[in-house]
């Protein structure tokens, strides 16, 4: 909810500060370099104090960090706005995967994936939250600092539940992954999964607006219906693991992905670009949290270090893919730009054996 809300806001916030296109975007990639450089760490802090109190660290930050680009008066505090965003984000996003992947260990049945399912319907509630809130005229500034509270109390009471940090903190484990075979592998599908989704959500309106002739309002379809069968699809992908294994359960959404994808590129009427977009969301639904849960059993390393390794291959890609995509599109077509994605879906359907491989014990 904090992630979409403040995105949602954006325009407001750029619009106040008359800010270009381009000096929007300079902030935004101060955002990610403060999520992917603060992950390495992240994942040494949860090692050596466990994940329950890097959590609760983490919600803190990220509930106070939030209300700053609504604050910000110039381009340059925006920036170190964005940077502490994404420093608050990157804190809380490895630990509590890191509690997660602990919690499943613990639990009769997989459960992974449901955690990430509740991000993408955060995600849509905080957006219609936004709109709600746009819609009566309250500032954004007002907006983000009451759910940054909001956020912080609901978090710090959630982690009243968790498991304590005697399950997970290691005075004397590695604090850092070494990019072992094994990261390597589940960095590259957490990669490709990554650079999708942040195509996907990027660029699908304007494909369906200004090649699809769809209006604005229709245009918005193609994210709606990714957004909802990503988070169905990650509600699930824990019980699909269970009956296919980690294996078939990745190539299969690489196929879906695949076979998604093609209404979306072929010059077809916008149904039919829409039901691709939805048909890719559920291919990409599983994919990234389960690289994430592999990364936390590979061997070598705690569990927090492996997934701190593997998220921050993928956060990269959310971070190159979109642009990449857009330099495609301005040289070529913007349907040519998202064909990349097809050899990335097949990437992954090659890997999955050797990223599953990690760990036999997620084919329950």
């Amino acid at each position: 909810m904090l992630f979409s809300s403040l995105f949602a806001r954006m325009p407001a916030i750029k619009a106040d500060l008359g800010l270009s296109e381009g000096e929007v975007g300079f902030a935004l990639l101060c955002g990610a370099a403060g999520l992917i450089l603060s992950q390495p760490i992240a994942g040494a802090l949860t090692t050596r104090f466990g994940s329950r109190p890097v959590s609760a660290a983490g919600i803190v930050l990220y509930g106070a960090f939030t209300v700053l680009p609504a604050v910000a008066q110039a381009l340059g505090p925006l920036a170190l706005a964005f940077f502490a965003v994404g420093v608050g984000s990157g804190l809380l996003d490895v630990a509590m995967n890191a509690q997660g992947a602990l919690a499943e260990e613990r639990h009769a049945r997989a459960v992974f994936s449901s955690f990430h399912a509740a991000f993408s319907f955060g995600a849509m509630g905080g957006a219609a939250l936004a709109g709600g809130m746009a819609a009566l005229g309250v500032d954004p500034a007002a907006h983000l600092a009451g759910l940054g509270l909001l956020a912080i109390a609901v978090g710090l009471l959630a982690t009243r539940w968790m498991l304590p940090p005697s399950a997970d903190a290691a005075d004397d484990g590695r604090l850092f992954a070494r990019p072992t075979g094994p990261l390597l592998v589940l960095g590259a599908v957490a990669f490709c999964a990554a650079v999708s989704e942040g195509a996907v959500a990027d660029w699908s309106a304007i494909l369906l607006a200004e090649w699809r002739d769809a209006s604005e309002a229709t245009a918005a379809i193609g994210l709606t219906a990714f957004s909802a069968t990503m988070g169905f699809g990650r509600l699930a992908a824990d019980p699909l693991r269970e009956r296919l294994g980690p294996q078939r359960l990745m190539r299969a959404g690489a196929a879906a992905v695949l076979v998604g994808l093609v209404p979306v590129l072929l010059p077809v009427g916008v149904p039919a670009a829409v039901a691709g977009f939805a048909l890719a969301g559920a291919g990409l639904a599983s994919l990234f949290p389960l690289a994430l849960l592999l990364g936390s059993r590979a061997p070598g390393q705690s569990a927090a270090a492996g997934i701190a390794a593997v998220s921050t291959a993928g956060y990269a890609g959310f971070l190159a893919g979109p642009a990449t995509i857009g330099f495609l599109a301005d040289a070529v077509s913007l349907p040519a730009g998202l064909a990349i994605l097809l050899p990335l879906a097949l990437v992954v359907a090659a890997l999955a054996p050797r990223a599953c491989a990690v760990s036999g014990s997620l084919a329950r």
